[in-house]
């Protein structure tokens, strides 16, 4: 729903339809904060049912190039880095999780103040903050999927008298959406 109505929002301004668009600028970042908030629980539950799995699974670092902002591949290029020092995959996963989780929290503010800035600047001075939100839109989707790719391969270690108690976790990320939550993932082992 975020890129749907971030595709409409920039639909709206290239049409000329800047109050639409703003609208539709907003929602997104609305919907972003919302996804973000469950992404960050997530991790944080992943993070917690992780340290008492003996084996966690084996990850990729992140590259550079498949993000399109300063933060994304800073971030990408930093955990290469800490891939090649750390040997073991308990801590690769975790320090992969960790990265992933402050990126998305970084991505996700960046996100918000360049719609602050279009909702408060003269439609003739927001390209910039158009083609901002755009590749910031981008490398939030980049972190989605390694998200995505690191949940699976975790429940695919995960041993399965674990499961239910990772999915009783899932179950209660609704409650999580009253509030920003903040990642606590900087005391896992790593």
């Amino acid at each position: 729903m975020v890129s749907v109505s971030l595709s409409d929002a920039i639909s709206y301004r290239r049409r000329g339809e800047v109050v639409c668009a703003r609208d539709h600028i907003c929602l997104a970042a609305d919907l972003l904060d919302r996804l973000i908030t469950a992404l960050l629980a997530s991790c944080e539950a992943i993070s917690a049912h992780g340290r008492r799995i003996a084996d966690p699974p084996a990850v990729e670092p992140l590259h550079h190039e498949f993000f399109r902002g300063q933060t994304g591949q800073s971030a990408a290029s930093w955990n290469s880095l800490l891939h090649v020092i750390f040997f073991g995959n308990r801590a690769r996963f975790f320090r992969k999780l960790n990265i992933l989780a402050s990126m998305l929290e970084r991505l996700e503010r960046e996100f918000r103040e360049a719609v602050e800035e279009i909702k408060s600047k003269p439609a003739a001075q927001t390209g910039e903050c158009w083609r901002k939100v755009d590749n910031l839109h981008f490398d939030l989707n980049t972190c989605v999927r390694e998200a995505e790719v690191m949940l699976k391969s975790f429940l695919f270690s995960l041993p399965t008298e674990q499961v239910a108690g990772l999915a009783a976790d899932f179950d209660a990320l609704p409650e999580f959406k009253q509030g920003r939550l903040k990642p606590r993932l900087s005391r896992a082992p790593a």
